[in-house]
C-alpha cells in the first residue's frame, strides 16, 4: 500500500534533481536512497548505534570512523538548527520576565519589549 510522507521542500529538489539524472521516478530516487542508507547503516564500517551514542555524549566524536563522524555531525547540525523543548520553555520564562531572549544579527542582546514591538 502507497503512503504519502511530507519531505521539506529543499529534500525534494534534490531528489528530483537525481532523479531526473538518473533517469528515475521521485519514488525510485527515494526507494534507491532509502536502499543505499540502509546499506550503509548496516554495513561493518558504519555503526548507527556509535552515532546515537555520541549524540548523547557518551562517546567521544574523536573515536567515531570517518564515515560516522560525517554522519554524526549531519544529525548534529540538524539537531542545533532547531531549539529543544527545555530551551522554548527558558527563553518564554525570560520573555515574560522582560529579560534579554536572544541576540539580533549584530550580536547586541534582544528583551521582550524590543521583540513586542517588531
Amino acid at each position: 500500500m502507497a503512503q504519502s510522507v511530507k519531505l521539506a521542500d529543499d529534500v525534494m529538489a534534490l531528489v528530483r534533481r537525481e532523479a531526473e539524472l538518473h533517469s528515475r521516478s521521485v519514488a525510485g530516487q527515494i526507494t534507491h536512497w532509502l536502499k543505499i542508507g540502509r546499506a550503509i547503516e548496516q554495513s561493518g564500517t558504519y555503526d548507527h548505534t556509535r552515532i546515537t551514542v555520541a549524540l548523547e555524549g557518551r562517546l567521544d566524536t574523536t573515536q567515531l570512523r570517518e564515515e560516522e563522524e560525517a554522519a554524526w555531525l549531519d544529525a548534529f547540525t540538524a539537531k542545533m538548527s532547531q531549539p529543544s523543548e527545555a530551551e522554548e520553555a527558558f527563553y518564554a520564562d525570560r520573555q515574560a520576565l522582560g529579560r534579554g531572549v536572544g541576540l539580533d544579527a549584530g550580536g547586541n542582546l534582544i528583551y521582550a519589549k524590543d521583540n513586542a514591538a517588531a
